[in-house]
């Protein structure tokens, strides 16, 4: 690939008018796994990332990013060719996450990825690190508050049935039902949402995790004692 074709236009896509001779990649292969962690999906790629590939890619993050709450991370380091098109592709990717108060962050990158990103000066738009991104601070304030409020609001539903599974199990108020989720959140150390989501689970015949079971028959017990200092969950 030349890299006198290179260029960033204002759109934030990559204009490459030569490319790399057919017979060395005829044959292109891409393979791409994708990683659940926490609020985030790891996509770690392999393989050539080209025009022949590169609505694989896109496909592929798509995805990533719709099950994910705050974005994807990317592990290129398996890449062994990149050209215009695939970096076209995580540009693309970049914006559509922006709009949905997410970001797509490049972990790793071989050769091939890392010298694109410095030709086309694009590296920073994926930066992975806070050192590294370019937002002033009262701009990243509010991606975070942005990407805070987009969680509650999914993670909302969830807990609003759990609830209701537990008013309508043990006969318990709206306000016992929220304070015993609490409860057992705080006491297995476990994320809010996602006791809500075995509580739900629960109700279609799947077994609720045995430190749940004993903590939610102590928390229902403890709504008889008249006072009691509020828990806080872990979010």
């Amino acid at each position: 690939m030349s890299e006198r074709a290179l260029s960033l236009t204002s759109g934030e896509s990559v204009a490459c008018a030569a490319h790399a001779s057919a017979s060395a990649h005829s044959q292109p292969w891409l393979s791409i796994e994708t990683h659940p962690a926490d609020d985030r999906v790891l996509v770690v790629v392999s393989g050539d990332l080209d025009i022949d590939t590169d609505q694989i890619l896109q496909s592929a993050l798509r995805d990533a990013l719709a099950g994910s709450l705050s974005g994807v991370d990317l592990d290129l380091g398996g890449v062994e060719f990149c050209d215009c098109s695939g970096l076209n592709v995580l540009l693309r990717m970049r914006r559509r996450a922006l709009a949905e108060a997410k970001t797509v962050a490049i972990r790793t990158a071989g050769d091939s990825v890392e010298r694109l990103l410095d030709l086309t000066r694009t590296r920073p738009l994926f930066a992975w690190t806070n050192e590294d991104t370019q937002y002033d601070d009262a701009d990243q304030d509010l991606r975070i508050e942005l990407l805070q409020l987009r969680q509650a609001l999914q993670t909302r539903p969830v807990i609003d049935l759990a609830r209701g599974v537990l008013m309508a199990t043990f006969a318990l108020s709206a306000e016992d039902a929220w304070k015993v989720l609490v409860t057992i959140s705080q006491r297995t150390n476990t994320k809010l949402r996602h006791v809500a989501q075995d509580l739900v689970n629960s109700v279609n015949g799947d077994p609720l995790p045995e430190p749940q079971q004993q903590q939610l028959a102590a928390a229902v017990a403890d709504r008889s004692t008249p006072s009691e200092p509020p828990l806080e969950a872990r979010e």
